[in-house]
């Protein structure tokens, strides 16, 4: 009597909770009235490395260059928001000009690519990067064919991404 008499009691306990978190669906109308923090911020420290990058002329002649050891470092952010289609034809118009759509343009084409609803954005802000943690580039040697002899190297330092914006829709 007693082990019935706990599992009853263990039974409506585990229903109570189960009731004080059960889910309940939301109407879009519903939750059209919430408010809250949108988008989302990213930021990256990139440490890229590729092998290397070879040319190979196939002429007759033939011949190849190799640029080696190629290393892409330094620190970015990036933001990612949802923005609605006028705050979208707003941006472009002003990025562009009111003839185009980020300098695209072109008749029925265009109007066809153009997004109807909502745009996802994504953008590289204005932003101070503490030194020595600026975008760099850089190829540790140049050969030509199967020589062990370089070339020399080069480098593009502080490559400067703000201000960058990427639009993402469907269509």
């Amino acid at each position: 009597m007693k082990l019935i008499k706990k599992l009853a009691l263990a039974a409506a306990l585990s229903s109570f909770a189960m009731a004080a978190s059960a889910m309940t669906t939301i109407e879009d109308s519903d939750l059209s009235q919430v408010s809250g923090q949108d988008g989302v911020s990213i930021a990256a420290n990139l440490n890229i490395n590729v092998g290397s990058f070879v040319y190979t002329d196939t002429d007759t002649a033939g011949g190849s260059v190799s640029f080696n050891n190629i290393a892409i470092t330094g620190s970015f952010a990036a933001t990612i928001d949802i923005i609605d289609n006028a705050s979208f034809k707003a941006d472009a118009s002003a990025a562009s000009g009111p003839n185009s759509v980020l300098g695209v343009t072109g008749g029925a084409g265009l109007a066809a690519f153009m997004p109807v609803g909502d745009v996802v954005k994504i953008a590289i802000p204005q932003i101070t990067v503490a030194p020595g943690h600026e975008l760099n580039m850089s190829v540790a040697a140049i050969k030509m064919g199967n020589s062990t002899a370089s070339y020399g190297s080069f480098a593009m330092n502080d490559i400067k991404l703000q201000g960058t914006t990427v639009y993402i829709w469907a269509h």
